[in-house]
């Protein structure tokens, strides 16, 4: 069991301030390591600290490429190295494509990729290059994107997200194919329905619920803390030799029809 043993390793997990990010800087801490938690909100991120021992918060905006810069590189002098990233910030929109107004369609399009794709892609190059030129020095790190069942599948009304998400997926090949050379493992862990705060809608529909429970073989949404074990198996030394995978965790959606 040694190979899942973090201890002595840290681990920085961005959009830690609830739901999945939250869960996995509880789960990375549980197998050792020593857990920085990132979110913009100060407050929220302080709260969420609390909640796991010997955690420290780092609060910066993941989608401003010189403020992750900083905050790294600040960090990494000051305190020690990143050991492990975990690129979880992200955002969604619902809403039919075609409901889009079409006088003000330009403008609403324009923001809403504008703020999707700085926040489920930049965000990912952002940090993710701010960590690895520390890791590339240091000749090992580990970089876990988290990505979607939309990586793979698409589903009505959510369109420009299940863009990002697949972008996310090739994002983390490249980041493999350029980076396994100098020690770096760099993989994906792709959710599938996950009862989580940016699901909340979803989670309170009965009928998308109905909808789920006969679509997902598992039956079930899934809970959080059952994305730990892939987080710790790509964080640790058990997956030294794979790179840019991307995990589905999706209680068999994307293996059904």
């Amino acid at each position: 069991m040694g190979l899942f043993d973090l201890t002595g390793k840290r681990a920085l997990i961005t959009g830690a301030s609830q739901g999945i990010g939250l869960a996995l800087a509880r789960g990375l801490a549980e197998a050792g390591a020593a857990v920085v938690l990132n979110g913009r909100d100060a407050g929220r991120l302080e709260l969420a600290v609390a909640q796991v021992p010997g955690a420290r918060g780092l609060a910066f905006d993941v989608t401003d490429y010189g403020a992750a810069r900083t905050a790294v590189d600040g960090f990494e002098a000051q305190v020690g190295a990143i050991d492990i990233l975990v690129n979880n910030a992200g955002m969604q929109h619902r809403g039919p494509l075609e409901e889009f107004p079409e006088a003000a369609f330009q403008q609403l399009l324009q923001q809403l990729l504008q703020q999707l794709l700085q926040t489920n892609i930049a965000s990912v190059f952002n940090v993710g290059q701010a960590c690895a030129r520390h890791m590339i020095a240091r000749g090992a790190g580990k970089i876990i994107n988290i990505a979607s069942v939309q990586t793979a599948l698409a589903r009505p009304g959510i369109a420009p997200y299940t863009a990002t998400k697949g972008a996310v997926g090739n994002l983390t090949k490249g980041m493999a194919v350029d980076w396994a050379r100098h020690g770096l493992q760099c993989n994906a862990i792709a959710p599938g329905y996950f009862d989580t705060p940016l699901n909340a809608a979803l989670v309170a529909d009965p009928s998308f619920t109905e909808w789920l429970e006969k679509r997902t073989p598992a039956g079930r949404w899934g809970r959080v803390e059952e994305l730990v074990g892939a987080c710790v198996f790509l964080a640790s030394a058990a997956s030294s030799f794979v790179n840019g995978r991307c995990l589905y965790v999706d209680g068999g959606i994307t293996a059904s029809l």
